[in-house]
């Protein structure tokens, strides 16, 4: 017989999580199936797009599933939210000889959660996070990612050292407000590292001396660029060249 955990209000100490809504639960099943415990639905969700279809895939896969008005309520953050995919917290190794997204210490999981959308949207497919960081596996985070963070590969390292020992071969790219090039003028050596700080504090000095310092030039009417944006900014430079 299944044993199930008993769900609650999400919280990181749980070795599981939610993803909430018809989109990111059908990126869950289709990209990390092996990881999901069971699906939640309301019974007034099954007229909603893509609960269907979910339902369906739950069945041809063997996953549990519930109609559960109840305890979606209790769970979820959003009165409107009709199905609810809970899955087992998990890891994937980066892959070696591709292009790579460095987080260090960040620290909001808005942005954390578009920096995932936007390497969908811009095919980068692995992530590193250096700890302290946001929760990737936090509802909202997951939430804000549309379900992109299923289809990608991420991690967590306990300091920069710890990642480049280990993908020696990525060119490193910090995103810095001093730093020496404008993003305009560097030409990217592949496999590479983009390499961006906390919102707040942005990388410090040691990371001059990790391959190139780089900025994103912008107007001086502010001092710098969100987290999410300048990530974003990044990617699609490096895709508009290709």
């Amino acid at each position: 017989m299944n044993s199930f955990p008993k769900l609650k209000r999400y919280q990181k100490k749980f070795d599981f999580s939610y993803a909430f809504g018809a989109y990111p639960v059908l990126d869950l099943l289709n990209f990390r199936k092996d990881y999901v415990i069971e699906v939640l639905y309301k019974k007034e969700g099954l007229h909603s797009e893509g609960v269907g279809e979910i339902l369906s895939m739950c069945k041809k896969y063997g996953i549990h599933f519930e109609e559960n008005d109840a305890l979606i309520d209790r769970i979820a953050y959003k009165e409107n939210t009709y199905v609810v995919g809970v899955f087992k917290k998990y890891l994937v190794d980066l892959k070696k000889g591709v292009n790579h997204i460095v987080l260090v210490n960040p620290g909001n999981t808005g942005n954390l959660g578009t920096i995932v959308r936007s390497m969908c949207g811009f095919n980068f497919g692995d992530l590193a996070i250096v700890r302290p960081g946001a929760d990737i596996f936090d509802p909202m985070t997951v939430r804000s990612t549309m379900g992109a963070l299923f289809r990608i590969n991420f991690h967590y390292f306990d300091s920069i050292e710890e990642y480049l020992g280990l993908y020696s071969e990525n060119a490193v790219y910090s995103f810095m407000l001093d730093g020496s090039r404008s993003i305009l003028d560097v030409n990217f050596k592949e496999p590479f590292s983009f390499v961006f700080g906390n919102e707040g504090r942005g990388l410090d000095s040691k990371y001059l001396e990790f391959g190139e310092s780089i900025y994103i030039p912008h107007s001086k009417d502010i001092d710098s660029l969100n987290l999410s944006v300048a990530g974003s900014i990044a990617m699609w430079e490096y895709s508009r060249r290709k």
